[in-house]
């Protein structure tokens, strides 16, 4: 079996993992609670869900965060998720290049997916690791051109690398390799991890090279190397993925430190997002959008119809969260007190 079909049959076997693990787990935002005012004096139909971000305006502010597997789901999946995206006015980001610019499969990343989503942004996506393995700006180029994306994603995945087997461990130069592209790309690079936060002071450290935005994507959403656990066959190598279950910066501490750290980088939070009042209190600690990926991953095997209808349903949670805390717009849902479940409870 050749390099490319290893990886091909372990994107798939990432879907089937991810799909079996249990989501709703420890993501950190039960203990914060909106405080809700019982005198809105609000029309909950005129709640205002639109935002703008990388100089887009955006009818809702979800992002449809990267997610893959192999060719055939993987581009069924695509092909839903762009339909989706398109009819909802919200950004899409595509799972890791790294395959089909080496030319194995595309699994639907192709010019074909701007032409089923014309009208949104499309974000492309590449390995950190791969940056200081020989990928430079032309291939990211290329990424980009493949799609007409918008946007460059590089995702952070240390963990999931240091513990799957043959993973990328070669990580020295990543940030000046970031840095070349921030200056050389013709497209802003957006900077994600995969499961496990951002700090603010890797996002201070991201902003001060030249990064245009960050996806804090912490944990408590999938979990990579619980996923990775799973498929390791030899004992001793899948007892050392088992013992980082659970690691991880929680997505609300993720967002609030970054928020912090970097007051006008704009800031997306995903990680462990599970409906909007979720997506509400990540807001209100300083997200500019909210992504999900495994959240919305068994709709996106089924239809485009069944990913809109998700989102949708996202929508309704987090107007009914803008209505009954007094907020008529996403800045005024800024301002609402949040407090934590602890007794006595504290301001955030």
């Amino acid at each position: 079996m050749t390099d490319r079909s290893a990886i091909i049959r372990r994107k798939d076997e990432h879907l089937d993992i991810a799909l079996r693990q249990q989501a709703g787990g420890a993501n950190g935002f039960d203990s914060l609670v909106l405080e809700h005012c019982a005198l809105p004096e609000l029309d909950l139909a005129e709640i205002d869900l639109a935002t703008r971000f990388l100089d887009r305006e955006l009818a809702l502010p979800f992002l449809i965060s990267s997610m893959t597997g192999g060719p055939e789901r993987g581009a069924a999946i695509n092909a839903n998720l762009a339909v989706a995206a398109e009819h909802l006015g919200i950004p899409l980001a595509v799972g890791s290049q790294r395959v089909a610019l080496e030319g194995a499969a595309q699994a639907g990343i192709d010019a074909g997916l701007r032409r089923l989503a014309p009208g949104i942004p499309i974000w492309s996506n590449l390995g950190a690791a791969q940056l200081v393995q020989g990928y430079g700006v032309d291939d990211a180029r290329r990424a980009v051109e493949m799609i007409g994306a918008d946007a460059l994603i590089v995702h952070l995945n240390p963990l999931q690398e240091a513990v799957q087997p043959a993973g990328d461990r070669h990580w020295a130069g990543v940030l000046a390799a970031l840095e070349t592209l921030a200056v050389r790309l013709e497209r802003p690079v957006i900077v994600k991890e995969v499961g496990y936060g951002l700090s603010g002071a890797v996002a201070r450290r991201l902003q001060d090279v030249g990064v245009a935005a960050v996806d804090v994507a912490g944990a408590g959403g999938t979990d990579w190397a619980a996923i990775e656990a799973e498929r390791i066959a030899d004992v001793q190598e899948r007892q050392v993925a088992d013992a980082f279950q659970g690691w991880g910066i929680p997505t609300p501490r993720a967002i609030a430190e970054v928020r912090a750290a970097c007051p006008d980088l704009p800031v997306i939070g995903s990680g462990g997002i599970r409906h909007g009042v979720d997506a509400a209190k990540a807001i209100r600690l300083g997200a500019d959008l909210v992504g999900q990926a495994g959240g919305v991953l068994a709709a996106a095997l089924v239809s485009a119809e069944a990913v809109v209808q998700h989102f949708e349903t996202l929508a309704r949670q987090l107007r009914i969260a803008c209505f009954c805390t007094g907020a008529r717009d996403l800045p005024a849902l800024r301002f609402v007190r949040l407090v934590t479940r602890a007794l006595p409870l504290h301001d955030l």
